[in-house]
């Protein structure tokens, strides 16, 4: 038998509870020699409420479990039936297997964002928005220029009749 990565459907808002479920049942049916990871693919995001900055994670896929394991009868059974799990992606009756390439690009890009936070809220070139915060409150712009790793941007605002750039934080605007 080999080992590959399977996705799982589980409900909304219950990945984490299925994955707990999903290991305590390994350890009780001595399937450990068959079923390996249990992955929630997530990302650090920061975003700004009542002023203070938080940082939080953010599931990539909300609804879905990947499962690195040997497929057989059993090890299909135990997942099948773990409360929470609606059932494998599949096409027809087998679960399909992710292709290797796609699980090295979700393990590579669940590390790098877990590394730098991301922003919440992303926006869009030309995009109106209105300052939040800062010396120009209560200012609208468009955003000229977006640098979502650094969680800048740059707003073209009309000051004394002159549209002028001003740099800011993702936090300190907010959509029109």
């Amino acid at each position: 038998m080999e080992k590959h990565w399977y996705v799982i459907h589980a409900l909304t808002g219950q990945e984490e509870k299925v994955k707990a479920n999903i290991l305590s049942r390994i350890e009780l049916s001595n399937l450990k020699d068959k079923i390996f990871q249990v992955l929630i693919p997530t990302e650090v995001v920061s975003e700004v409420k009542s002023g203070k900055k938080r940082i939080s994670e953010r599931k990539f896929f909300p609804g879905y479990v990947l499962v690195e394991m040997e497929l057989s009868d059993d090890s299909w059974y135990l997942i099948k039936n773990t409360p929470g799990v609606t059932g494998f992606i599949s096409s027809g009756d087998k679960p399909t297997p992710l292709q290797n390439e796609e699980v090295e690009n979700i393990l590579k890009q669940s590390e790098e964002k877990k590394e730098k936070p991301m922003p919440k809220v992303t926006f869009n070139q030309g995009e109106s928005v209105r300052i939040k915060e800062g010396p120009f409150t209560n200012f609208n712009g468009t955003i000229e220029e977006l640098n979502p790793a650094r969680g800048k941007l740059k707003v073209l605002v009309m000051i004394f009749g002159r549209s002028t750039p001003v740099e800011l934080e993702y936090w300190q605007v907010e959509r029109l």
